[in-house]
């Protein structure tokens, strides 16, 4: 599919949820079924192209679609829809990430399998990235301040936020992280 077929295909979804969204301000119950539905299933994919297999991603779709459902009352129809949605989204995702942070994260525990998994079936950077092995050897602050900002896509200020820190905090946190990560791959070759 050619980037303009993409382009208009994502136009063309969006009027479609903007559309469900007003249908279901107005209380239309079948309408409000539909785009969650849809919803559930784009914000699953968003999540897994932009954290892979973490072991919550269904925790993330449900709180975001919870939220969704909390907040559907400031849908403004004039705006587009999908920055709106994946505000949301993205903060929810943040939030579950800071959650699962404070705890061992689920994929720690599961990394040694993967990683021998992955070594013997699929070799190459693209298995270290989907296996969460590229990050299973750091810290937990190193890999939260990698996720939120090279991986959530957060900026410096935005990611200093959510972790109730200065942003040079952060940007020291980062800088720390991406020398890790090097010292880990080097470590990994």
């Amino acid at each position: 599919m050619s980037s303009a077929e993409d382009e208009t295909q994502t136009e063309t979804e969006e009027a479609q949820w903007s559309q469900w969204m007003v249908n279901a301000q107005r209380g239309d119950e079948a309408s409000y079924r539909r785009l969650l539905t849809r919803l559930g299933t784009v914000i699953e994919n968003y999540v897994r192209s932009r954290l892979g297999p973490i072991g919550f991603e269904e925790d993330i779709v449900q709180e975001s679609l919870l939220a969704i459902h909390k907040a559907r009352h400031t849908y403004n129809p004039a705006r587009p829809f999908r920055p709106w949605m994946f505000a949301i989204v993205r903060h929810k995702s943040v939030d579950m990430l800071r959650r699962q942070s404070r705890q061992a994260p689920p994929y720690d525990k599961y990394a040694e399998e993967a990683t021998e998994q992955n070594r013997l079936t699929e070799p190459g950077a693209d298995a270290l990235i989907e296996s969460e092995q590229l990050f299973s050897g750091m810290g937990a602050t190193s890999r939260q301040a990698l996720v939120l900002t090279k991986v959530m896509g957060l900026t410096m200020a935005e990611a200093a936020t959510k972790l109730n820190i200065s942003e040079s905090a952060m940007k020291v946190r980062v800088h720390r992280a991406l020398h890790e990560l090097r010292r880990h791959l080097e470590t990994m070759r």
